[in-house]
């Protein structure tokens, strides 16, 4: 398949997420950049902002598997990776959970206990669930997409660290602009229903086997050194940084690196520019970082820190 098709491909899929998620473009370009560098997604926004009509539109549009979890303070590990059970009396069989699916949709993970958010970082991690000692294997396609609400929530609990660099990027979706939000109703008007996934208008414009060719494609994206080495500079910016008291990993330049590939490749290009790198660097660091406390209090956020490391560090030239 030529870059030129594979590039109209995720343009396609964009343009069928964007024509049912009004008002948050960036959030869906940056969804679909992380399925396309096979990373999992933070979803943070107030409940309502369409974090779930996203990953439902989107298994439509990619024509897999999707399942959405409510995390609540007593969800056990077994109930979402699957339990073993007695058949006949005999022997245990295996009966798979809810993550044996393409597209997860965790709601609320940060409501749920630290031993089941423990087997869906397993889960993530490994692309693989352990029960009762034997491992099975998730799909190819496995991506998780956990939502959270805004941590000063009422029983919200705040992830901790190592499972939230495994998110490759975290993506805020807020309220949309006035027109935006008119329109909404607008089209549930003409008849379109969230519950409903066929009222969305959305066909499907891949398979499974066509998202692991957009995935080959994106990892045959060209980086340069210079690129690298930008990416390198960003990321040990934010270690030394006095507006940060925690920096980002070295998983964060990875997926940096793998994230710039699917934009560069979204934007029909077979090479990464410093730009590419500059738009994901946000996503993709703002929830690896920790602003000092009294600068939080001064209402300084990720975001505003970053902006800032961004501004400062050099971006290389053609």
């Amino acid at each position: 398949m030529g870059s030129t098709s594979t590039s109209e491909q995720i343009r396609d899929i964009l343009a069928a997420l964007r024509g049912v998620v009004l008002g948050q473009d960036e959030a869906t370009r940056d969804c679909v950049v992380a399925l396309l560098a096979r990373g999992h997604v933070l979803l943070e926004g107030v409940p309502g902002t369409a974090k779930t009509l996203l990953v439902r539109t989107l298994a439509r549009a990619l024509d897999v598997g999707y399942a959405r979890i409510q995390f609540t303070p007593d969800l056990m590990p077994g109930d979402i990776t699957g339990i073993s059970v007695l058949a006949g009396g005999q022997e245990f069989v295996f009966r798979p959970g809810p993550l044996f699916h393409d597209l997860v949709l965790a709601d609320e993970i940060n409501r749920a206990p630290a031993k089941t958010q423990a087997a869906l970082l397993e889960a993530m991690q490994e692309r693989t669930v352990t029960v009762d000692g034997t491992s099975h294997a998730l799909s190819q396609t496995f991506t998780v997409f956990a939502t959270q609400n805004p941590i000063e929530f009422e029983g919200t609990y705040p992830l901790p660290e190592a499972e939230l660099d495994r998110f490759m990027l975290k993506v805020n979706m807020g309220y949309p602009p006035e027109e935006t939000e008119q329109g909404i109703l607008t089209r549930y008007i003409e008849g379109f229903e969230a519950d409903l996934p066929e009222t969305y208008g959305v066909s499907p414009i891949v398979d499974a086997a066509g998202v692991e060719q957009l995935r080959r494609a994106a990892q045959a994206v060209r980086v340069e050194p210079r690129i690298t080495a930008y990416i390198t500079r960003i990321v040990r910016a934010t270690r030394g940084a006095a507006s940060l008291t925690l920096g980002a990993s070295p998983r964060a330049g990875v997926a940096l690196l793998k994230t710039s590939r699917a934009l560069a490749l979204l934007e029909g290009r077979d090479f990464v520019i410093p730009d590419d790198v500059k738009q994901l660097a946000p996503a993709v660091l703002r929830h690896r970082v920790s602003v000092a406390p009294e600068l939080e209090l001064e209402g300084v956020s990720p975001d505003v820190a970053l902006k800032s490391i961004l501004d400062q560090t050099e971006a290389p030239t053609a």
